[in-house]
């Protein structure tokens, strides 16, 4: 009996994508877990999105809004509540533009650096513990695997 069961669990296809979600979903909240015990960031309480505008000006320090816009695909409104939101909380720094005084170029602040900072070292760590037990050639096909799945779903959204 319990043999039935375990096949009427183990379809493929949609379920491998229910997988692959909820691997990132749980990798997500260890990490916030992790970076609300780890990081001194007041009292403001990161949510995804504010994490991945901090990542981005970590990687494109001295980018705009539009810059932000135009990479994230987001609308504008989300897109300023969101800068807003961290500049309040002292993660973002601002400085006007030399050659056009309309717009803002922004960088992380040090509070905003310690926080991507954390995050990496999260990022490395819950990688370790995620891949334990695999050897360099599983997680070479792992990763190959996961290359397959994401040039799939790229070619059929186009």
């Amino acid at each position: 009996m319990q043999k039935e069961v375990d096949r009427v669990n183990q379809k493929s296809g949609e379920d491998a994508l229910e997988v692959m979600h909820a691997i990132v979903h749980l990798y997500r909240s260890q990490q916030m877990r992790g970076l609300r015990a780890d990081v001194q960031s007041g009292s403001h309480e990161l949510a995804h999105m504010e994490i991945k505008v901090l990542r981005f000006f970590g990687r494109h320090p001295g980018a705009t809004q539009s810059d932000l816009v135009a990479h994230s695909g987001r609308d504008k409104a989300q897109v300023a509540r969101l800068i807003k939101g961290l500049r309040d909380a002292g993660m973002l720094d601002a400085t006007a533009d030399e050659a056009d005084r309309r717009s803002t170029r922004l960088t992380l602040s040090s509070a905003g650096q310690a926080v991507c900072e954390e995050l990496h070292r999260q990022s490395g760590a819950l990688g370790q513990i995620a891949l334990a037990g695999l050897d360099t050639d599983e997680q070479a096909r792992l990763m190959a695997l996961l290359a397959r799945v994401r040039a799939n779903l790229e070619a059929g959204a186009a």
